[in-house]
């Protein structure tokens, strides 16, 4: 592990590009250093142009290259369980829910995995995986066009079969999220089948750790319902979350 200041400075670029976004305290964890030496760090390597900086964290300089599912299952990965856990509790026995592709929704599933009297519709494989062998959970598959780098399903198959049925809640998960033009993705055909998803639910919640608040890597749009709950952890900056509140979101900030 990196002990020097330098070090440990290159190692959190290193990090950054390969894993994408990191939280301020993924990083302290990691190096075994104070929230405050992390931010000192990040604040100098974003000085020397080695990185940019986030609401409660960094990410790499070319914010438009897609991250892959597995680059993303190790960020953030205390926040997403903390949100999934949130999420979780929020789920009836009985009800329909809607879960999109995702890391954060994979970790809503796997505790969603001893739920009864449950139906869970999905695009996503990280959810399929996590409740193939769940007995007391009705899995429904949306499939369609496999994006290989989300491992999520899209396209007009997809659409069609959402147009089928209606849900308690829907889950969402997004690369960016914004107060003004809501959620932010590499592609159109993701954001246009996130707005037909949230349409078919009665409530809304937008899965999402405190780096992605708002962060816009990419030109594609998903507009939000009027009412929906952002749900993100503890590293969120209160300034990221005011542009939220202000528009009449609901914020829930998950504590691990």
């Amino acid at each position: 592990m990196p002990r020097g200041s330098q070090e440990r400075r290159a190692a959190i670029v290193r990090l950054a590009t390969t894993s994408g976004p990191a939280s301020v305290e993924e990083l302290s964890e990691r190096f075994g250093v104070t929230a405050s030496t992390i931010r000192r760090d990040l604040a100098q390597l974003e000085s020397a142009g080695h990185l940019a900086r986030t609401y409660g964290g960094a990410m790499p300089l070319d914010p438009h290259q897609e991250s892959s599912l597995r680059q993303r299952s190790g960020e953030a990965h205390a926040a997403k369980h903390a949100i999934a856990a949130w999420a979780a509790r929020q789920v009836r026995p009985g009800e329909t829910v809607l879960l999109d592709s995702g890391t954060t929704t994979g970790a809503l599933a796997h505790a969603l995995r001893d739920a009864r009297d449950l139906t869970v519709a999905t695009t996503g494989l990280t959810v399929l995986q996590e409740l193939v062998s769940a007995d007391g959970v009705h899995v429904e598959c949306l499939g369609g066009t496999l994006r290989h780098v989300s491992q999520g399903f899209v396209g007009a198959l997809t659409e069609a079969a959402l147009s089928r049925m209606t849900f308690d809640r829907v889950f969402l998960g997004a690369d960016g999220v914004t107060a003004e033009q809501g959620i932010c993705e590499a592609d159109l055909q993701q954001t246009r089948l996130k707005e037909l998803m949230a349409q078919r639910a009665e409530h809304v919640y937008l899965l999402v750790h405190a780096a992605k608040l708002g962060r816009r890597p990419f030109h594609a749009w998903a507009q939000l319902p009027e009412r929906w709950t952002l749900v993100t952890d503890a590293e969120a900056d209160p300034a990221a979350i005011a542009p939220f509140l202000t528009r009449g979101v609901d914020v829930v900030v998950a504590d691990a």
